[in-house]
């Protein structure tokens, strides 16, 4: 598709959340909460064409049965035709990598990559912060994908500090479960009062957890069971609200190495490599274009 007249192809990558503490609840009902994002150099890849007649269509099959008009993607291509007055719109396209539900923020990301890259496209130059705005309207994890820095996050996910993270590889799994995210903020024994945690708590390892592990773990029998497998290469720990799970490496070759026991050992769960990267590929993308 992209070989065809007028497309135009572009990154969205996945991410993991380090840590995630949920800290309290607002008056409005949101989750307060701490992570640091991590983003990695593997994710999806959306496809874009200029319209002139205005329109913005999704072209190919759904994604998880999602209707058009409640795709991510769609939606941020309106809303920032809607911020911008511009008279074009877009046929948009995506190649699905990222599992749904599995906390590596596939959704939110390919909405990023479709604001970014349309606010390009389009010559709109609505400027990142305000495109990061925009994106927290579609979901909490969108503005880091905007943003394209790895990042130390507070408040609903909005509040980001950029974060400078060492080099590292991840064995990344997903048990195939799909997770309601909603349902988990209602669990009665998730943890919702976590002492805030500081940088230096998360650099000196001190805090690691994720507040939804005992819930997923206890709840979803697929999710036990790649930790099960998960931990004879390392510490296994599970990213955002999703069932997805990784261990991280400081090199590759450790990581091939044990994604090597991984299939070995438990062939029948789908786990990959991925790289951790100091900024968005999304962000090269731009720069290159």
């Amino acid at each position: 598709m992209s070989a065809d007249p007028g497309w135009s192809e572009w990154p969205a990558p996945a991410k993991l959340n380090l840590f995630l503490h949920i800290t309290g609840r607002r008056p409005d009902g949101y989750h307060t909460l701490q992570t640091v994002f991590r983003l990695l150099g593997w994710g999806d890849t959306v496809r874009l064409r200029v319209r002139e007649d205005g329109g913005v269509r999704r072209i190919g099959a759904s994604v998880a049965g999602v209707a058009e008009a409640d795709d991510l993607m769609v939606r941020a291509a309106k809303l920032l035709q809607s911020e911008s007055k511009t008279p074009l719109g877009a046929d948009i396209a995506v190649e699905k990598r990222i599992p749904a539900g599995g906390g590596f923020g596939g959704g939110s990301s390919d909405a990023a990559t479709v604001l970014v890259a349309l606010d390009r496209l389009w010559g709109t130059q609505l400027g990142v912060d305000r495109l990061a705005e925009l994106g927290l309207t579609l979901g909490a994890d969108v503005p880091v994908f905007v943003r394209g820095d790895n990042a130390w996050a507070e408040g609903v996910g909005e509040i980001l500090t950029p974060i400078d993270l060492p080099p590292a590889w991840y064995v990344l799994a997903d048990p195939g479960v799909h997770v309601p995210t909603a349902a988990l903020f209602q669990a009665p024994e998730l943890t919702r009062d976590s002492p805030p945690a500081t940088m230096r708590d998360f650099v000196s390892e001190a805090v690691l957890d994720n507040a939804f592990e005992p819930v997923l773990r206890r709840r979803e029998r697929a999710v036990e069971a790649t930790f099960a497998a998960l931990a004879q290469i390392g510490t296994p720990r599970l990213t955002g609200t999703g069932s997805g799970c990784f261990v991280e490496f400081a090199d590759r070759g450790s990581a091939e190495k044990a994604l090597a026991l991984v299939h070995r050992d438990a062939p029948s769960l789908r786990a990959w490599l991925a790289a951790g990267v100091r900024s968005s590929p999304l962000r090269e993308a731009i720069v290159r274009s």
